[in-house]
C-alpha cells in the first residue's frame, strides 16, 4: 500500500528527491544550513531527541530538562509516535534508537 501524504505536490516532491540525494553528513550540513534557518533545525532536531526520547520510555519532565522542549511539543511529538504517520517509529527502528 502506498503512503498519502497530505503534503504531496511537486515543490515538496522535489525537496524529497534532494534529499535523497544527499551522501555525506558533511552533504546534510551544507544543505540543511543553506535551506533552513538554524532556529528551523534545531527545532527538527530536538523533535527527533524527544522522540528517541518518549521511545526510551522517559516522563515529560525528564524529557523537557534533557532537550529544553516545551511540554506542548513533547506532546505533539508524542501524538506522532502513536497516530503519525510513522515517519519517527522507521526513522528510529533504522537508527536503531
Amino acid at each position: 500500500m502506498t503512503y498519502k501524504s497530505k503534503l504531496k505536490g511537486p515543490f515538496v516532491d522535489e525537496l524529497f528527491k534532494a534529499v535523497l540525494t544527499l551522501e555525506t553528513e558533511e552533504d546534510c550540513y551544507r544543505f540543511f544550513e543553506d535551506i533552513c534557518t538554524i532556529k528551523e533545525i534545531q527545532s527538527i532536531s530536538q523533535r527527533l531527541a524527544v522522540a528517541k526520547l518518549l521511545k526510551e520510555k522517559r516522563t515529560y519532565t525528564e524529557i523537557e530538562k534533557q532537550t529544553g522542549a516545551s511540554t506542548a511539543t513533547i506532546s505533539r511529538v508524542n501524538r506522532c509516535l502513536i497516530y503519525g504517520a510513522d515517519g519517527y517509529q522507521r526513522i528510529l527502528k533504522r537508527l536503531e534508537w
